[in-house]
């Protein structure tokens, strides 16, 4: 409780309006290492490996964050950056289609500057090819006259660290992959670290939410904290249309009814997709054929859906498609 009354001073000091509606989204997020919670390790490493590139006066060597989405990749990037006293630059892997573009992005880097490629298993092969120089030897050759006489000029860079985030650590080639010196896997959070930041959560929105209503959310957001915001974001409109502005047990329980939240903390898709699955024999069933029968893409039922209803016992991966378990029917 110490540690909200800090928070909530804080936002004070800095007078920070956390409730405009024109970037929520990034209110949310910490401004500093030590208001992030959880993922422990990862974040005594980064600042272990901070402190130490900060006594050199030297750029942080280049990091690959994996994990599912919304478990603080790109907040962790941020944060470096933040902590590093340095510019950073974001972008898409998906939008960097040709080289050219990655030339664009790298040559207006400051020196020390953080790059954030998200989706980074994402990246045209081209695109990340041209990356093997520019992380370890910090230049680029351009070509300028394609073909048998062609011509390239080498541009130098200054040093700077690749921030990779990927939901899929294995589609990136070993090459590429052993150009990252940090590599951090972050994992689903525990209910209670959960709570906790949907208890600061709560505060830079503006609203009330009791101890037994923060711990409704945190079971119900499959150890993500971007959906245990979005879930209580919601919480707040019906706390303030149909109830006092507290968000309790009972209005939280109302809410992800509304949202169509069971207490398996599984969606409507989720069902779908068991549902898909029981329709057929339970299986085995091959991702391509649940994604066409629920109307979703493989990716998106592959990284988003799939490991919540694995890590519950509720789904199976075999060789030979995925299969449901007896607690997944009895889920739906």
């Amino acid at each position: 409780m110490d540690d909200i009354a800090t928070l909530e001073q804080q936002l004070v000091d800095r007078n920070v309006q956390p409730s405009d509606p024109s970037d929520v989204e990034n209110a949310l997020r910490p401004r500093l290492m030590g208001e992030f919670v959880g993922q422990g390790k990862v974040v005594e490493n980064l600042k272990l490996f901070i402190e130490a590139a900060k006594a050199r006066g030297e750029a942080m060597d280049h990091i690959l964050f994996s994990g599912m989405p919304g478990l603080g990749k790109t907040t962790l990037a941020h944060l470096v950056a933040e902590e590093m006293g340095v510019p950073m630059h974001a972008c898409s892997a998906p939008a960097l289609e040709k080289a050219g573009d990655l030339v664009g992005v790298l040559t207006r880097l400051e020196p020390g500057s953080v790059l954030f490629i998200d989706e980074i298993h994402r990246l045209p092969r081209v695109a990340e090819e041209f990356l093997y120089s520019a992380m370890e030897d910090f230049y680029l050759d351009v070509v300028l006259e394609p073909g048998v006489q062609s011509r390239s000029m080498r541009l130098s860079l200054p040093r700077f660290t690749l921030v990779g985030a990927t939901t899929r650590e294995g589609l990136l080639t070993a090459p590429f992959r052993a150009r990252f010196g940090v590599l951090e896997r972050l994992d689903p959070y525990p209910d209670h670290e959960l709570a906790e930041i949907v208890r600061r959560s709560a505060i830079k929105l503006d609203v009330e939410i009791d101890h037994a209503g923060a711990a409704l959310v945190a079971e119900r957001s499959r150890g993500t904290p971007r959906i245990a915001n979005r879930i209580l974001r919601r919480l707040r409109d019906v706390a303030q249309v149909r109830g006092d502005g507290t968000i309790t047990r009972a209005v939280a329980e109302q809410g992800l009814g509304m949202l169509g939240i069971d207490g398996n903390g599984l969606t409507e898709l989720d069902r779908r997709i068991l549902k898909c699955i029981a329709d057929h024999g339970a299986g085995p069933l091959g991702l391509k054929t649940i994604a066409v029968a629920v109307g979703e893409e493989e990716d998106t039922i592959e990284d988003a859906y799939e490991p919540h209803l694995i890590r519950q016992g509720l789904l199976k991966k075999t060789p030979r498609g995925r299969m449901i378990t007896a607690r997944g029917l009895e889920a739906i």
